[in-house]
């Protein structure tokens, strides 16, 4: 029986359990949370993006969710800057074209801070000048950054970014830095 681990990654912290450079604060790996050997990550989350990473010791499990040809449906929480209008939400529903290529359309929608969300540490920026917006946006790829440039390609970069869900498993109630058995 293959075991899954959800974890709620931490800002900051790299989506794998060594560090090829020098030992550093501010780069921090999943060694300092999770003990369990023969789990590895199932894709990644970057370094500055929050929440749901998904850790098997089964091969093939990893790989359906890592790679973009199965479509695996991700969902993010994305705090953008701005107020996304109707056209900018349109235009992700529909797919953007960013530098390489067209993205596949996404399911957007606007929502409210969600519930119980973790202060972040560092806090995300905040001018009082600039209102920011939060957004749900489900998609089936994972290029590299896809969700920040996709917001950014419609006027809204994003400020804040948590992975709240990934096929059938979700991130929940469970707080940052702790992980339990999908």
């Amino acid at each position: 029986m293959s075991r899954v681990i959800l974890f709620n990654k931490p800002w900051g912290v790299l989506s794998q359990f060594t560090d090829d450079g020098p030992p550093r604060p501010d780069r921090r790996v999943l060694a300092e949370f999770i003990d369990v050997p023969g789990v590895y990550p199932a894709g990644r989350l970057d370094r500055d993006s929050e929440g749901l990473l998904i850790l098997t010791d089964d091969g093939r499990l990893q790989a359906k969710i890592a790679n973009p040809r199965h479509k695996s449906p991700k969902t993010y929480w994305a705090q953008v800057e701005g107020v996304p209008d109707a056209a900018a939400l349109d235009a992700l529903r529909r797919g953007v074209r960013l530098k390489d290529g067209p993205t596949r359309p996404a399911r957007v929608r606007r929502i409210d801070e969600p519930p119980g969300l973790w202060p972040r540490d560092p806090p995300v920026r905040y001018r009082k000048s600039v209102p920011d917006t939060w957004i749900e946006l489900t998609i089936t790829e994972g290029r590299n950054r896809q969700v920040r440039r996709m917001t950014a390609a419609v006027g809204h970069p994003t400020l804040r970014l948590i992975r709240a869900r990934i096929g059938q498993w979700e991130l929940g109630d469970l707080p940052p830095g702790e992980w339990r058995d999908g």
